[in-house]
């Protein structure tokens, strides 16, 4: 499916964001995953679409986004960001999509505009410190990438993986060699933006110290394959979020939205009737 006449860009901080305003009623805002763009939400807008007004924006750097402001140092400023577009199309509530950064994001939102946040769903995500061996291993990572300019041949074949169940490669050959490619064919000049990106994501503070202000309607669900961001960080968040909602996802690891689209797709209709459609 083609949604380029559905994109549409804003500029905050002196810098374009692109994003997609596809169809009508209430209005769900995604967030994609580091790495990724828009499209990795397709099969979810051309689902929910028909009934929901899809407001899909691509991270700084990502996508046909502009390079991160200069001002952009936190998630908190992210979800500011985020806020003033939904300001800019007279949005006043809305419920938020996320996975992976995108749930980080989104958690700091429903903290920051408690009134205006009418669910909250976070998929293959974690919103408590990054664990330091982890955090040790993608900020080298990050240094080699900023070093060669580029995502190296041998560190794509460490990289890619990470994103997928297990059997990837023989079950899914084409999500996994696009996306190879897609690492591969990252422009120079957004370099700089990944770098400081990824710095502010495996840097982030601790928001599961301001978790009792989450009250509104939360689903998590993650990939039982998930290696970054492991099922039993899920049900920490699970635990330490009042009334939340916990599904996990079969046969996925973390871009779980492609892996397993209907079951994702499934899942988020049932929640967002029970939640949004009041």
């Amino acid at each position: 499916m083609n949604f380029s006449s559905a994109r549409k860009q804003i500029t905050i901080d002196n810098k374009r964001l692109s994003y997609l305003d596809i169809g009508t009623g209430p209005v769900l805002l995604f967030g994609h995953s580091y790495l990724w763009d828009s499209r990795m939400w397709t099969p979810q807008i051309e689902h929910l679409s028909k009934q929901y007004r899809c407001i899909v924006p691509e991270l700084w750097g990502h996508g046909e986004s502009d390079p991160l402001p200069d001002s952009t140092h936190s998630l908190r400023d992210i979800s500011q960001q985020m806020l003033q577009l939904m300001d800019s199309l007279s949005i006043d509530d809305f419920a938020v999509i996320g996975l992976s950064v995108g749930g980080m994001w989104g958690a700091e939102l429903a903290l920051a505009a408690p009134t205006r946040v009418k669910a909250l769903v976070m998929m293959n995500c974690f919103i408590g410190y990054e664990p330091e061996v982890a955090r040790a291993k993608y900020y080298a990572m990050l240094d080699i990438i900023k070093e060669a300019q580029g995502v190296p041949a041998p560190l794509i074949e460490q990289i890619a993986p990470l994103y997928f169940a297990k059997n990837v490669a023989q079950d899914n050959p084409e999500l996994f060699n696009t996306f190879k490619q897609s690492l591969a064919d990252i422009d120079s000049g957004r370099i700089e933006s990944i770098c400081r990106l990824g710095k502010i994501i495996f840097g982030r503070r601790d928001t599961l110290d301001d978790v009792e202000q989450l009250t509104l309607p939360c689903l998590i669900m993650t990939g039982l394959e998930d290696t970054v961001r492991p099922v039993l960080e899920s049900y920490l968040m699970h635990d330490a979020i009042n009334g939340s909602e916990f599904i996990n996802i079969p046969n996925a690891g973390h871009i779980s939205s492609l892996e397993q689209p209907d079951f994702v797709n499934q899942q988020l209709s049932q929640f967002l009737t029970k939640h949004l459609d009041k």
